[in-house]
């Protein structure tokens, strides 16, 4: 037995190979690229406004060649050339004629019927003998006929004739197919035999070579140094560890901006001459007298020093940048303004990186150090400048003549909680706001998704005590209620409660679904739909960017972190309605961790923090009861002890007493509703109402 190699000669099983390997990594790319987009900022409502900041084409083009990164270009013409292949190789397939292999059976090479007798055999095989014998037949050249083809002729109609005639090859055809028994194998490849003929193996080796042992290598070298190069916030690891070195447990805004003008990243559009030019022109901008802060980059004296001591350089004309997009200082230059939106996303994302580190010291200055810069970046603001800046048309002069002389700064919602007539004389004026501007700041305003905290408290999902070292869920109950807005509907009580869910639940026990109450008290579930809060109103920030709220507990005495930040990017319901209008839905956010080890009570600061607006922070104080296992054991065992009823004799005495008494009951309630209405009733002992500090 041996076996044969055969190529593809008529090209009939290479399009089917290579339409295979191009179907399996087509079909992925192309699921993959018109997948809709998951991102926030893509899904995502967005403010309502005309309103467009100065340089608002370069912000603009910088944001759509941001977005055009993030459309996987390369994907795209991957997947155009493999569709190509595929329509390609498809047309061969259907074009080419196939030759189909043919099985060898006795009966047709002797041209007789199946239900031929053996003496019918016998005879047609010595008509065919008389007419095909080499010794009666000779070759016709005309008919190409030669003396080896005549032989294999012949030989092919004895192996027939004994296939039919002979036991032993007649069982070697019903077993193997052949007369002459078992056959070698063919291995057919599909490719065709010009490739590796004439000379072309060389080149085959060398494209294998190429794929094997510079290809291949190449893209997994390049993912490993992808991700060993870059920290799982998105930035360089050489900018991780620069960052890592600037922090102090005394880090305040200030010094954060100069820590992250040290980034890497800057290099990639700074670069060559870029690294400063234009250093001087854009230092002396933003040192000239601001308007309501000493400089016009909004930066302190101990800050400058700070840019001052810096060699000239990427890292000081970064610096520079940052300073200038704070203070948003016209720099009367394209590239430079161009170059100061772009150091914004970068430094970002490096503020990003900071938070992590002092997520990880777990000190409460510096942590909130980067939050505020990160509203700040978003919004263009420099440190300690007014919330006022946020506000579309709000330039200095307008936040100078609307806070005064004040000292301190007016939040947007203070701004807004003004009577009408009081904000229009305080903003409205010559080198002011005009009534259109003045119609697009209340605008803008009341779609602004400020939170505000109703009611923070502690509790334990099943539990009316918290014992030590039990799963605590710290519940915040809060309603977006936009700066402005007017005929606020009062808070529902029953909103303000947070309902356990059924122990049989699967679903509201593992968060796929909420219990709440519907109208007429009774629990029910519902399905969570996540809602995302409208893009950040950033005009300036050349990026979208969709806002965060962050929620963590610290210890005002130690001045350090008890329980980490938890993130919410989305809400359980609606926040406007289609046409923008506010609903005040009651929001709930929850954030679990373990009880402290040791009973007693534990005084801690909330703070609720967006990455993305100035001022629209909570700050409170929330306090902590942990009781005693065998304390809380005895008071939910004294709890459930009713009172007696007042038609009892136990009532009657009671009264006398002077002890309360339950009232008949008219129509008795089952067990289970009982058991309902317990559950409703039951409150946490740990239940704080406080109010917002801010």
């Amino acid at each position: 037995m041996s076996s044969d190699y055969s190529y593809d000669e008529q090209g009939q099983f290479y399009p089917f190979f290579i339409f295979t390997l191009s179907t399996i990594v087509t079909l992925p790319l192309t699921y993959s690229l018109l997948t809709p987009s998951k991102d926030p900022e893509a899904l995502a409502p967005r403010i309502r406004t005309s309103y467009r900041p100065e340089h608002a084409d370069l912000i603009q083009a910088q944001a759509t060649a941001h977005k055009r990164k993030q459309r996987k270009v390369k994907r795209g013409i991957a997947v155009v050339l493999g569709w190509a292949i595929m329509a390609g190789m498809l047309y061969l397939i259907i074009t080419t004629q196939r030759a189909t292999p043919k099985l060898w059976n006795p009966y047709d090479i002797l041209g007789i019927s199946e239900s031929a007798t053996e003496k019918q055999i016998k005879t047609h095989y010595k008509k065919l003998g008389l007419k095909f014998h080499p010794d009666k037949i000779r070759p016709d050249p005309a008919k190409n006929e030669t003396v080896e083809s005549l032989n294999d002729k012949w030989v092919d109609l004895t192996k027939a004739y004994q296939a039919l005639t002979d036991e032993d090859v007649r069982n070697n055809w019903i077993q193997f197919g052949h007369p002459d028994g078992k056959q070698g194998f063919s291995i057919g490849i599909a490719l065709p035999k010009f490739i590796v003929s004439d000379g072309n193996g060389k080149y085959v080796v060398l494209v294998y070579a190429m794929l094997l042992g510079v290809l291949l290598p190449y893209l997994v070298g390049s993912w490993w140094y992808g991700t060993q190069r870059m920290t799982k916030d998105g930035v360089l690891v050489e900018s991780a560890n620069s960052l890592f070195r600037e922090y102090t447990d005394a880090t305040d805004e200030g010094d954060l901006i100069t820590a992250l003008s040290t980034g890497k990243e800057f290099k990639s559009f700074l670069k060559g001459e870029k690294a400063e030019s234009g250093l001087s022109k854009i230092e002396s901008r933003i040192s000239e007298k601001g308007q309501v802060t000493p400089y016009a980059g909004g930066f302190s004296d101990k800050d400058k020093t700070k840019l001052e001591d810096l060699e000239s350089g990427v890292r000081r004309k970064v610096l520079a940048l940052l300073w200038a997009y704070l203070g948003r200082v016209e720099l009367d230059d394209q590239a430079l303004n161009s170059a100061k939106y772009l150091v914004a996303p970068v430094a970002q994302s490096l503020c990003r990186s900071f938070t992590s580190i002092a997520l990880a010291y777990g000190n409460t200055a510096p942590l909130l150090a980067s939050y505020y810069i990160s509203q700040r970046l978003i919004q263009a603001i420099p440190p300690k400048a007014s919330p006022l800046f946020q506000l579309p048309h709000f330039t200095p002069a307008v936040v100078k003549a609307v806070e005064g002389d004040s000292k301190i700064h007016m939040s947007v919602q203070q701004f807004m909680n003004l009577p009408d007539s009081h904000r229009r004389k305080l903003a409205i004026g010559k080198d002011l706001l005009n009534e259109e501007q003045y119609k697009t700041v209340l605008e803008v305003s009341k779609q602004l998704p400020y939170f505000q905290v109703a009611k923070a408290f502690f509790k334990v999902t099943g539990e009316r005590f918290i014992i030590p070292q039990s799963l605590v869920s710290f519940v915040v109950k809060g309603r977006f209620v936009p700066p402005g807005s007017t005929d606020v509907p009062a808070i529902d009580e029953v909103d303000l409660e947070d309902v356990d869910p059924a122990e049989d639940d699967l679903d509201a026990m593992l968060g796929r679904k909420k219990t709440v109450k519907d109208a007429s008290g009774k629990i029910v579930t519902e399905e969570i739909k996540p809602v995302a809060p409208p893009i950040t109103f950033a005009p300036y920030y050349a990026r979208d960017h969709s806002p965060k709220w962050h929620v963590f507990l610290s210890d005002s005495k130690q001045g350090r972190m008890a329980v980490p930040p938890f993130t919410f990017t989305t809400f359980d319901k609606p926040i406007f309605t289609p046409d923008g209008k506010p609903t005040y839905h009651m929001q709930t956010l929850k954030a679990q961790f373990a009880a402290p080890p040791q009973a007693g009570n534990y005084t801690f600061v909330m703070h609720l923090v967006c990455d993305s607006y100035v001022g629209f922070d909570t700050k409170m104080e929330v306090t902590l009861s942990v009781e005693e296992a065998s304390k809380a054991a005895q008071m939910a065992a004294d709890d459930e002890i009713s009172e007696p009823e007042e038609d009892s004799l136990a009532g009657q005495m009671s009264v006398l007493k002077g002890g309360s008494v339950a009232k008949r009951k008219v129509d008795e309630e089952s067990d289970d509703e009982s058991g309902t209405e317990e559950e409703e009733s039951d409150t946490s002992a740990t239940n704080t109402d406080t109010e917002d500090e801010s």
